[in-house]
This record gives C-alpha cells, sequence and structure tokens, in this order.
C-alpha cells in the first residue's frame, strides 16, 4: 500500500484474549508487534457483557448496544420451541460498519462473528463465525476473488488436523493476507479483523501450550504486516470475554429443576437439547441429526428410551467399564440424542434451552405455543425459582451464583422479550452451567477451561491520549471509541460511551434497523462445529 494510504482507524478483534492469556507470552517476548500496542498505549482489562459468548458478544461489542436491543442472545434463536443457529439477519441494530457508510465512510471487515448474510454498505466483508465455509460475501463474489489473490481462505480452519496450532495458525495467516489485499483495492477508513483461533483451541485443546503459542505468534505476525503495509493512524485491540480453567463444578440446571418439580421430561423424544449426552466433546464428532429420517438404530434407542434404557444409563456402565470414550468416538450423534431422556419442553413449567444464555426460561400461555405458566402468575413464578437458584450451593457448600437476577437488569430494548426470563451468573464464571440432564446434579466441568468476564483492550495512535487511560472499559465501549477516533458522532442509543483516552465526538440519533425476517442458517456443518466446541449440547 502507498504513502496515501486513507486507514486510519484499524480495529483488531482476538477472541478470548485476556491478561491470563497475553502476560506470560509477553514475558517471554514471543508477541513483540502485540506488546508494543499494550505498553505504548492505553491499555487494561475490558469487561465482558451477559451472556459473556462469541455469538452475542461480538454483535455488542460492533454495535455499541446490549442483547436486548440489537436481538443475539447466544449461538441460537428460538421460535417456541423449535431454533436455529443465529446469523446477521437476527441482528437487529447497526453496525460500526453500516453506520460509518451512512457518512461516506469505506470499511474493510474480514472474519468478525454473526455478520452472515452481509448487508450492503461502502466497502468489503467476509463474514465469520455462524457463516457456512463458503459464505456470500459483500460485494458478491469477493470471496472467490480474495482466493484467487492469496491461494486459498477458509472461515473455519480443519478441525480433524494432526496439529490444531498449525490448522489455527494458517486461518489467521488468511486473515491477514485477505485484509492487506482488500484494504489496498478499497482504500477503507476502517479496517475491520478478527482472529477466531484464539478463543477455540481451548475448547479444544486447552493444555496445548505449544498450539495456543503457535496461533498468537501467528495473529501478531499478521498484525505487525498490517500495521506495515496499511500504516494506520490508529490501532485497537479487543477481545469479546476472557478465558481461563473453571476449577469449580458442572451443574447441571434442569436436573436441578427437574428434582423441584418444574422440568418435566421424556426419554427418546424430540426434546432440546438435542445433542450428545454420554461424552459431549467426542460424541459432537458424530453423524448430524438434522431432519432426516431416524435409522434402524435410531428407532431401536428411542424404544429403549421409552422403557427406561436411557443413554444416560448406557453411558454410566461405559464410564464404570472404562470405555466411554472409546464407543463415544464411533457413535452417531443421532443415535445417542434417539436415546436420550431429554426434557419436555411443552409440558415443563421453566427449563435451560441453551446452557451459554446463562438463564432460564419460563413456559408462558400465550408466549410459548403450549405455554402453562399463566401470564397472572409469572412473577409469582419467577420470583420463586430466583428464590430458589440463589439458594443453590455446591457439594462443598459455596454458592453456585454469584447472581440471579430478572432479565431486566440485564437487558434493556426492543428485543429483550427473546431473552431468558431469569439470569443465571455462575461464581466467578468457576462453575460449568450445563442444560443436560444426568443421574447427578454436580459433576466434573465438561469443558476444563471456558469463558471468562473479564477481557482486554488497547489502543494507540494520533487520536488515542494514551495517559487518560480507559477507566473500567466495557465491552459496549468499543463500537463509541472506534467512532470517536473517525470523528463520527456517537449513536444516542448506544450503551457504551467513548473512553478517556479518546475525544468525545458528541452524539445523534441513528434510525435502527427496519423489521427484517430471519434467514435461516440451514448448514449442519455450523452446528456440528459449534457442538463440536462445546456451545452446544
Amino acid at each position: 500500500m502507498d504513502d496515501s494510504a486513507s486507514l486510519r482507524t484499524l480495529l483488531v478483534g482476538i477472541d478470548a484474549a485476556c491478561d491470563r492469556i497475553l502476560d506470560p507470552m509477553f514475558e517471554d517476548g514471543e508477541l513483540p508487534t502485540l506488546e508494543s500496542i499494550y505498553d505504548q498505549g492505553a491499555s487494561g482489562s475490558l469487561e465482558s457483557q451477559m451472556p459473556p459468548w462469541t455469538a452475542s458478544a461480538w454483535p455488542s461489542l460492533y454495535t455499541g448496544k446490549n442483547p436486548g436491543k440489537h436481538g443475539v442472545f447466544g449461538f441460537l434463536r428460538f421460535e417456541g420451541y423449535d431454533w436455529d443457529v443465529v446469523n446477521a439477519s437476527d441482528v437487529h441494530e447497526r453496525a460500526l460498519w453500516e453506520l460509518l457508510s451512512e457518512r461516506g465512510l469505506t470499511s474493510v471487515v474480514i472474519n468478525v462473528p454473526v455478520t452472515h448474510p452481509p448487508r450492503t454498505f461502502d466497502g468489503a466483508l467476509i463474514p465469520g463465525y455462524t457463516a457456512p465455509e463458503d459464505p456470500d460475501c459483500h460485494p458478491s463474489g469477493l470471496l472467490s476473488d480474495v482466493r484467487e489473490e492469496i491461494g486459498d481462505y477458509r472461515v473455519y480452519p480443519d478441525e480433524d488436523a494432526a496439529d490444531l496450532g498449525t490448522a489455527y495458525a494458517e486461518c489467521a495467516r488468511m486473515r491477514g493476507e485477505a485484509f492487506r489485499y482488500l484494504a489496498d483495492r478499497y482504500d477503507p477508513e476502517f479496517g475491520f479483523v478478527e482472529f477466531q483461533g484464539t478463543d477455540s483451541i481451548f475448547h479444544k485443546e486447552p493444555e496445548n501450550d505449544a498450539a495456543i503459542r503457535r496461533i498468537y505468534r501467528e495473529v501478531d505476525r499478521q498484525v505487525a504486516e498490517i500495521l506495515d503495509g496499511c500504516d494506520p493512524d490508529n490501532v485497537i485491540i479487543a477481545s469479546d470475554h476472557g478465558m481461563g480453567p473453571y476449577d469449580g463444578h458442572e451443574f447441571r440446571v434442569n436436573e436441578y429443576l427437574r428434582r423441584e418439580g418444574v422440568v418435566a421430561t421424556e426419554n427418546g423424544g424430540r426434546g432440546m437439547p438435542a445433542w450428545s449426552t454420554i461424552r459431549e466433546n467426542d460424541l459432537k464428532r458424530g453423524e448430524a441429526t438434522g431432519s432426516r429420517d431416524p435409522g434402524v438404530a435410531e428407532r431401536a434407542m428411542a424404544t429403549a428410551a421409552r422403557v427406561g434404557v436411557t443413554s444416560q444409563r448406557i453411558g454410566a456402565v461405559l464410564e464404570r467399564l472404562g470405555i466411554e470414550d472409546l464407543v463415544a468416538k464411533y457413535a452417531p450423534t443421532g443415535v445417542v440424542n434417539a436415546g436420550a431422556t431429554q426434557v419436555d419442553f411443552p409440558a415443563s413449567t421453566a427449563y435451560v434451552r441453551s446452557r451459554v444464555e446463562l438463564g432460564v426460561r419460563l413456559n408462558v400461555e400465550g408466549r410459548e405455543p403450549d405455554g402453562v405458566v399463566p401470564p397472572e402468575e409469572y412473577e409469582t413464578v419467577r420470583t420463586r425459582l430466583i428464590d430458589a437458584l440463589r439458594s443453590v450451593r455446591t457439594p462443598d457448600g459455596e454458592p453456585i451464583f454469584d447472581a440471579v437476577r430478572p432479565r431486566e437488569e440485564f437487558f434493556h430494548g426492543p428485543e429483550s422479550e427473546h431473552a431468558v426470563d431469569i439470569v443465571t451468573v455462575p461464581a466467578d464464571f468457576d462453575h460449568f452451567l450445563s442444560a443436560t440432564l444426568r443421574e447427578q446434579q454436580f459433576g466434573p466441568p465438561s469443558e476444563p477451561w471456558n469463558h471468562k468476564l473479564e477481557g482486554t483492550f488497547a489502543a494507540r495512535g494520533v487520536d488515542i491520549d494514551h495517559a487518560d487511560g480507559i477507566d473500567n472499559a466495557h465491552l459496549f465501549d468499543v463500537a463509541p471509541t472506534v467512532l470517536a477516533t473517525l470523528d463520527v458522532p456517537i449513536d444516542d442509543r448506544m450503551d457504551g460511551r467513548p473512553l478517556p483516552c479518546v475525544e468525545p465526538p458528541g452524539t445523534r440519533s441513528y434510525p435502527r434497523l427496519g423489521e427484517t425476517d430471519s434467514v435461516a442458517t440451514a448448514d449442519e456443518a455450523v452446528e456440528d462445529r459449534l457442538a463440536d466446541l462445546g456451545y452446544l449440547e
């Protein structure tokens, strides 16, 4: 790129980055480019939102608004008792690059989660997480051009690769090369490139320090080459949440609610969650359930389940025999699901639909297709459940939750009605909340590492006053801060504010996106990936 390049602000998203992960690599001198941004700029922890998971947190970051406004609360959206994986059609607020487009500014956006299918704006976009492997891009045909230019481009790494560190690092390289190519082609004022493997590796191989460091070294190298080739006036680093060990317990909320007489169950039915329950992390590599007709094995398992021979009981026997890993490796997910004890949602008073939502939904008359809680009893039932959940203690006698609160204490806006009714915040994010039904309410965490509330933020550049710092930065503050570096007024409906290190540019009213129909994700490969990483149970 020549000296006339116009890139004013580069936003680098590093999924799950936090001090716990970065500091040891800084100390060892492995990430010189990132370390220089932290040392020379304004930096510190970045508090995430509820829930602090990729699919909801990135839309909050790029809109500056809470999920009650943009409408994405997790990896799944629900219509009655049916569900689908979320995508950009579920985001009901304008993204940063769309606001900038209205002001005549061009953007290049690479690999940001929940951006497929893309909407029209001035610039270029290759979608990230929850998109299919060959996604629609903006403008049409862009992905073919990128692949022709840089040799290859994948949205997702090869999860079956012998060396995941290499596979994820290769994807990081593609992100950087694609960004540099498109920045040269579109000459944007704003650039946004996101690196996802820094999160995924912890769901797959959290103890593989060599792989983790290899991925981060490649991210550092790509950031260095972007800075060298594009020479942005400002560079901002932000993560959507942190990552760390879970040293507490797995708490199976639906199992607790079943014993409280709130959750009803069925054996071998079509309850949801409908993912494996023998060995979550292994069986998720099995055959996708989809909408195909059940095979002989699935019908047999369903029949057995109806007479009490469920997958959970079989799993307990396999575990005692020490062969559950071997069986789980080869058992198709559909067979396991067919034999599982599942939540009977229409017959239940309340339940957990998706663990990453961090909350409980009530089955309300007139709102759900077969609701059983009369609207006039909603507050009474919700208050009773809140009190009950607040009283739950671990086997060690400690509270399982830091907070159990009504949804309106976390979400506000026109999409809040789609949130869980009760938000449950695990204590210190040290406990793993699960929606699965098991014989025991507690167990060891299914994943030894998972999301933490504290992410990270750093900013350096001509529009950054390093001395003023970032002062208790929140995820919602990233978008207003980016706008401030571009001297674009803040949307007065944003929940964040420009951080102290930038000059506030004032506010103005931007219209909310008009009502749009949600587009089905309809991609079993996306669902399989989410399940394989533990986001779907």
